[in-house]
């Protein structure tokens, strides 16, 4: 069995996350941008699970934390998808520069 390196891990969970945040920061489409906070949070979940194993201490915490962002990921997806189907219903657009129903 051959072991991968810890600088593998974190050189994807790096990608991951720049991926993310260059779709969070430059995209117009809400939907867009709330799958590129799921990429951030899944990168993070690679490094706390990456820390879990190798890290000075191995135990299960960082396992367990990634579980807990699991659900927080998926509760904020039901929640931002709830808000973007009601403002859909009113504003007929996803475009984030169009949205300003909050300014109101």
């Amino acid at each position: 069995m051959s072991s991968v390196p810890i600088t593998a891990f974190l050189a994807l969970a790096l990608i991951l996350f720049c991926i993310g945040l260059y779709g969070a920061l430059t995209k117009r489409n809400t939907i867009i941008v709330l799958i590129s906070i799921e990429l951030m949070l899944n990168a993070v979940n690679i490094n706390l699970v990456t820390f879990s194993k190798y890290g000075m201490t191995p135990a299960i915490t960082g396992q367990v934390f990634a579980v807990f962002v699991i659900a927080v990921a998926a509760a904020e997806v039901a929640v931002g998808i709830a808000i973007l189907l009601a403002l859909y219903r009113n504003r007929r657009t996803v475009n984030i520069d169009e949205i300003n129903t909050m300014k109101h």
